[in-house]
């Protein structure tokens, strides 16, 4: 990807600054590797149910606290990241997280019975927990400002990718029967974890944790290599110490840092915060929230029950089906790639948003007719399955990877790591709550009735994030932490407006 702009003066060094950097590109890529077997986990889960319900003969209730008890555990898993993350580094954290999924793997995959199955999901989920806060930090912490929405999405396309080959996966396996195949399906992402765990340790650090640490010398070696030039290089350095409260002519290889450097004092910051630090936590808190609360867990997760509402009664087509929902979310989330550093953050999410309340309202339409009527209905089936793939692409292309990209680049750097730990729990907590509750949801009020209020929670959404959100496309994650000292986001696009 290369956005040339040509003046007629400095045009190539304009170029040059806007390409993106192939081994800051190579770096972001290993590191957001561990959200693919997280990706995986999620969508295979959506297919082994299928065949955990018919072997272990569990109810309902069991089957959604199987889905959900995931996610409670990724709380406590983001929770602990953070921290850990300070203390230790970026690279090591995704170092751990990879040695937790394979344990996590490995028992599920064994699963005798549902208590030890249940074990394997609540240690995987503590991985999942460490992998969503550790890998868009990393991908944002080595990025330049020009090419950052991408880099800091890898992880979010890497989760797709992950539920497109769950899916994948749940129609191989499928057909090797319900006592073996549901075990490969979840046992075989131990494989992959190891992989990984032995790849990051040839990645460099982050080089704004080396600073924090007052490793100078090492962080201008990476900054080095993940710039485009030495002039980029020398900028980044230079706010990147004076955001670690380093003097700017400060020249030593090793400084003694007078401030905690380890995440220590953090909690205390967050907890009680400055009217800066307040609206960064309502806007990233907001993002995590409705991330999961506008329905794209019950879709995910659930997808094979709803073409089943739908119409759909094979097995076989339910689970093809299922893959077209992974398709589609992974080729939507690499066109938003492309677009965040192009048409900047708010008008992408606001668009999306839109999208997905007409999805909703149309798929709780269609399964209203559906619900109703006394035969088959095969427009309201298309009309349903339509409605799926339309809310799973507007969702991919926007509110996916912004919700990481944003709620990673706004928080100060000290903040950055415990201050998206609070946004992930947020997350986890809503994708257990939607996951662990659908069922039971549309049971009451209807599976129709469901969707349409997830129409109604996305239009909530677009309000709030009207009123909250300013752009940051562009900035650097120094110079973002003074947008949030502005009094509003819609005067920030007036004057951009004006421009």
């Amino acid at each position: 990807m290369e956005m040339t702009m040509v003046g007629s003066n400095g045009g190539d060094t304009t170029e040059t600054h806007n390409k993106i950097n192939k081994y800051a590109l190579a770096c972001a890529i290993v590191g957001s590797i561990i959200s693919i077997i997280f990706g995986y986990d999620t969508g295979v889960m959506s297919g082994a149910m299928i065949f955990i319900k018919e072997e272990m003969k569990i109810n309902d209730v069991q089957v959604e606290v199987l889905a959900g008890i995931l996610n409670l555990c990724a709380l406590v898993g983001s929770l602990t990241a953070g921290r850990t993350s300070d203390i230790i580094g970026r690279r090591y954290t995704i170092v751990l997280a990879s040695v937790i999924f394979m344990i996590g793997a490995t028992l599920m995959g064994y699963g005798p019975n549902y208590a030890i199955l249940m074990v394997g999901r609540c240690i995987t989920g503590i991985g999942v927990g460490f992998a969503l806060m550790i890998a868009p930090v990393y991908a944002a912490e080595i990025s330049a400002p020009s090419s950052r929405g991408m880099l800091t999405s890898l992880p979010e396309f890497c989760i797709s990718f992950g539920i497109l080959t769950g899916y994948v996966s749940n129609y191989c396996f499928g057909k090797m029967g319900a006592k073996i195949g549901w075990r490969l399906m979840l046992g075989v992402a131990a494989i992959p974890s190891l992989c990984l765990a032995l790849g990051v340790l040839r990645m460099p650090e982050s080089p704004r944790w080396l600073v924090l640490q007052g490793r100078l010398k090492d962080a201008r070696e990476v900054l080095s290599k993940v710039s485009n030039t030495e002039e980029e290089a020398v900028v980044r350095f230079r706010d990147i110490k004076l955001a670690a409260g380093v003097p700017e002519d400060c020249e030593q290889d090793v400084v003694k840092m007078h401030r905690k450097t380890h995440g220590e004092g953090v909690w205390k910051e967050l907890l009680s915060p400055t009217t800066t630090v307040r609206w960064i936590l309502v806007v990233a808190i907001g993002l995590h929230f409705f991330q999961h609360a506008t329905g794209i867990e019950a879709v995910v997760l659930y997808s094979p029950r709803i073409f089943r509402k739908a119409g759909i009664t094979s097995k076989d087509k339910l689970l093809l089906a299922t893959v077209g929902v992974g398709v589609i979310k992974t080729s939507f989330i690499l066109v938003a790639t492309f677009l965040l550093d192009r048409v900047g953050r708010r008008r992408i999410l606001f668009t999306s948003i839109t999208g997905m309340a007409v999805a909703h309202l149309m798929l709780g339409f269609g399964l209203t007719m559906v619900e109703h009527s006394n035969g088959e209905l095969p427009w309201a089936l298309i009309l349903s399955i339509i409605s799926v793939y339309m809310y799973v692409a507007l969702y991919s292309i926007g509110m996916a990877p912004i919700t990481w990209v944003y709620s990673t680049e706004i928080f100060p750097l000290k903040l950055r790591a415990q201050g998206l730990s609070i946004g992930v729990a947020v997350n986890r907590l809503m994708n257990a709550a939607i996951s662990m509750s659908f069922i039971s949801i549309y049971e009451a009020i209807t599976i129709g009735g469901t969707f349409f209020m997830f129409a109604g929670i996305s239009v909530i959404a677009l309000i709030y994030f009207y009123f909250f959100l300013p752009e940051t496309k562009g900035k650097s994650l120094e110079e973002i932490e003074k947008l949030f000292g502005e009094p509003s986001p819609r005067e920030d696009d007036k004057a951009r407006d004006d421009v």
